[in-house]
């Protein structure tokens, strides 16, 4: 027995200076083996083309989304089948002018070049630019068929961010984020001809 404690002792004082060592060894810098070591292996971004904007992103509208969607089985319990998803989407849309789009006469001067007359093309919207750290599934609810199919799967997430999209444009639609784009767009083109002396006319496209 008494050299049985023996050995337990020595084993104890070694593990017990190894862990000594080794933390040591920590703050000293040391790398030991089996740690865990990132390889950036990613390749850096290529450029692959470049354009020429003419367009004058004349509003920004912010915007929120909640979707509740709901698969419901019919004659068949919630719990055994069935899907609902809570997902909030956060995003911006811009509205701009294209001034690629004015042709020969849209622009014209006065003889005595104290007034002129524009014809702009009618503002647009871009797609919606949803704000990732914003935008997220909140709670998932599935049925027992469903849940073996695992988690929430790629395809369903894309149609999520699909669905924020298109209900985020229509949203955009209604709620004159367009006419405000008309109106700051005039403003600057009235404040740029002005401070040449220039009087102008905004017609619409």
């Amino acid at each position: 027995m008494g050299r049985v404690l023996k050995v337990v002792s020595l084993l104890v004082v070694g593990a017990l200076a190894m862990v000594g060592v080794i933390g040591a060894a920590g703050l000293a810098g040391v790398t030991f083996p089996f740690q865990t070591e990132r390889v950036d292996r990613n390749h850096p971004a290529l450029l692959r083309s470049v354009q020429d904007i003419s367009q004058f992103h004349a509003a920004v509208g912010s915007f929120e989304i909640v979707l509740d969607q709901e698969d419901d089985v019919r004659w068949v319990p919630g719990f055994i089948a069935g899907e609902r998803s809570l997902f909030v989407a956060a995003g911006t849309v811009n509205a701009y002018v294209d001034l690629s789009g004015l042709a020969d006469g849209d622009l014209t001067l006065s003889a005595d070049g104290t007034s002129a007359r524009i014809r702009l093309p009618a503002p647009q919207l871009d797609a919606p630019n949803l704000d990732h750290d914003r935008t997220y599934l909140v709670s998932q609810e599935r049925g027992v068929i469903n849940r073996l199919g695992d988690a929430l799967s790629a395809q369903d997430q894309q149609e999520l961010y699909q669905e924020a999209e298109q209900r985020m444009l229509a949203a955009a639609e209604e709620s004159g984020l367009v006419q405000q784009a008309e109106e700051n767009t005039r403003e600057m083109l009235t404040g740029m001809f002005g401070a040449l002396d220039i009087q102008l006319t905004v017609v619409e496209g």
